[in-house]
């Protein structure tokens, strides 16, 4: 393992070098440096190695570095040249059948389908922004340890406030690179729409917005065009009466089937990020392509049907005599109450009830004063169980 570690910082800083040799003059641009450094790293005596051996060395990797922070090395694996990062890419399984976030990618596919993957947010007060971490310990969730995963900023406007979400943590605004999506709610903050910044299955049609997102001063692709695609609305019911109880709120997921739940079921699973997400990991080239063909999917178009969506809602809780406050069984996950803390459950719409709607498919609860956990199963990614969570921040008055 020690080997393997030394030839990926070999490679790093030989594409390094590379790309100093090319460029004495001063800092390329992103193309050029990129074609300098696959030039300098295809040359490499690493990259030529026997397919056979390369594949045995990368799947011990995998299998031993299963948790994160040892997991970085199985990315760096995927950053050293093309033949690398294309086995690499083979080998990793998706979190719907791993159970673990490896690549950025991983945040917009499904989640694992017989466990909840454990994370937790973050809340900053002054700045009005709000950070999610994945959970790499088996205890409470602890405000110095995760690996982080996404970010959210607040933009209050005049008819109505947006969560704009993104890959980085100090970059959130939706003119960036790093943009993948935001949350926007009405006036009273009663409903919100869920907004993927590219396509999230195939055939999505994009939402009609005044302005062009442009990234990095250039037109992303047209074949793949890159703006607001609905993929969730999500309402709060009204408490006009004032009647004792937790907020009422239901989920429509207009990008997953209301089958994705059955066995065998199946929800869209995006497997590339569009071109304007790339500087994610800008030194790491296997986030990059060369090829106008910028997206794939592993399934088609959603059925035309409006009730063909899945469907999520609250878990009703029960009232606790002794405690005199209503109570949810978080299995330990959230120790404080809370009027934001919930729990979502697939809702039998269009027929009777199976053991497929008691299974919880999203978790979110207080454990300290800005520290909240989340956690999330198939068929919603954690971008879409994040943005779910976001919602809960805002102030109902008339939900309360």
């Amino acid at each position: 393992m020690t080997n393997i570690r030394s030839i990926i910082q070999d490679m790093r800083s030989r594409s390094s070098r590379v790309v100093q040799d090319r460029f004495p003059a001063g800092p390329p641009s992103s193309a050029a440096a990129e074609v300098g450094v696959e030039d300098g790293m295809n040359q490499s005596c690493w990259a030529n190695m026997p397919q056979e051996l390369l594949r045995e060395v990368l799947v011990k990797i995998e299998a031993s570095e299963s948790a994160w922070p040892l997991r970085k090395n199985v990315v760096a694996c995927a950053g050293v040249c093309r033949s690398w990062r294309h086995i690499t890419k083979e080998i990793v399984k998706i979190p719907e059948l791993s159970g673990i976030l490896t690549f950025p990618i991983s945040i917009k596919q499904p989640g694992p389908r017989d466990s909840l993957l454990q994370c937790f947010i973050k809340r900053n007060r002054s700045s009005q922004t709000y950070y999610l971490y994945l959970s790499v310990t088996n205890g409470p969730a602890n405000a110095e340890d995760g690996k982080f995963l996404l970010a959210a900023r607040k933009c209050r406007r005049p008819t109505c406030t947006d969560y704009i979400i993104s890959l980085h943590a100090d970059e959130m605004s939706k003119g960036s690179s790093t943009y993948i999506g935001k949350l926007r709610s009405n006036f009273l903050g009663t409903k919100f729409t869920i907004f993927d910044g590219q396509p999230p299955h195939a055939g999505a049609k994009i939402t009609k917005s005044r302005s062009t997102r442009m990234v990095n001063s250039k037109q992303i692709s047209p074949r793949v065009p890159v703006g607001n695609y609905s993929v969730a609305h999500i309402s709060y019911e009204l408490n006009v009466l004032g009647s004792r109880g937790p907020r009422r709120m239901q989920c429509t997921v207009d990008a997953i089937p209301s089958s994705a739940i059955e066995p065998g079921g199946v929800a869209p699973t995006q497997m590339d990020f569009s071109l304007g997400n790339v500087d994610f990991f800008p030194s790491m080239p296997f986030l990059r392509s060369k090829s106008n063909h910028v997206e794939t999917f592993s399934s088609g178009p959603l059925a035309s049907q409006k009730d063909g969506v899945l469907v999520l809602k609250n878990k009703a809780p029960r009232w606790h005599e002794q405690l005199q406050c209503w109570c949810l069984n978080f299995h330990g996950r959230v120790t404080v109450a809370s009027v934001k803390n919930f729990q979502l459950v697939a809702s039998p719409e269009n027929g009777p009830s199976g053991p497929e709607h008691e299974k919880i498919i999203l978790q979110f609860g207080k454990v300290g004063k800005d520290l909240f956990t989340m956690d999330f199963r198939y068929p919603i990614s954690a971008f879409q169980a994040f943005a779910i969570c976001l919602s809960s921040f805002d102030t109902k008055i008339a939900c309360e």
